[in-house]
């Protein structure tokens, strides 16, 4: 089974779940894009636009998310993006806890089946996922690993949309995708083991 067979097989089984939050309250919006993305984007939930199309950021969050796509010259349809939470909250309120925790085992298998290089999260929700202890404000365009995963916080667009200053951070942030991707950190464990080694081949020179 490929990626693309895997991921519509884990849309069908969320499809299929009654018993999750907000079942029948909103249209399933499972994520788009490329199921080989080397990077992978996401939010915290959709929201009225997205509800509509059942398609990821698609109002004008997601219009400044493709303008910023654009700036690196990436193609929408080279990345993947998705949400933590796959069905809009009423009102657009944030999503709750235990929605997050309901949608949570998917997420982690859509990320397992899509294995990306680096995960773009957008918005403050989808950064503590990965990094309970981060502050969008503190950490924001700086990348580290959360376990496997090399993790670079961004503002959620339509934070930026809001604030001129957040709109120049994020922009400034979103450049630093393509260097990230050519050279991206090393892990610390292998960071450390490459250490260990060179060390070692340092000692037997004398």
């Amino acid at each position: 089974m490929n990626k693309e067979e895997s991921l519509l097989l884990l849309k069908k089984e969320i499809e299929e779940n009654q018993n999750l939050p907000l079942y029948g309250e909103g249209n399933l919006v499972f994520g788009e894009g490329s199921a080989d993305a080397e990077v992978l984007f996401i939010g915290e939930a959709p929201g009225f636009h997205e509800d509509k199309l059942s398609r990821p950021f698609v109002g004008q969050a997601g219009k400044l998310l493709d303008k910023l796509l654009l700036m690196i010259k990436w193609p929408r349809e080279s990345v993947y993006i998705t949400n933590i939470v796959k069905r809009r909250p009423p009102s657009n309120r944030d999503p709750l806890p235990s929605e997050i925790d309901a949608y949570k085992p998917y997420l982690e298998r859509q990320i397992k089946i899509i294995d990306p290089k680096i995960i773009a999260t957008l918005g403050r929700y989808s950064m503590n996922y990965f990094l309970p202890e981060a502050k969008i404000s503190r950490d924001h365009g700086v990348a580290q690993f959360a376990g496997e995963y090399l993790i670079l916080p961004l503002y959620h667009p339509a934070a930026a949309l809001r604030a001129t200053a957040v709109l120049k951070d994020l922009e400034t942030d979103f450049k630093k995708l393509p260097d990230i991707l050519k050279n991206p950190l090393m892990r610390p464990e292998t960071a450390k083991i490459q250490k260990l080694t060179e060390e070692d081949k340092q000692t037997k020179l004398f």
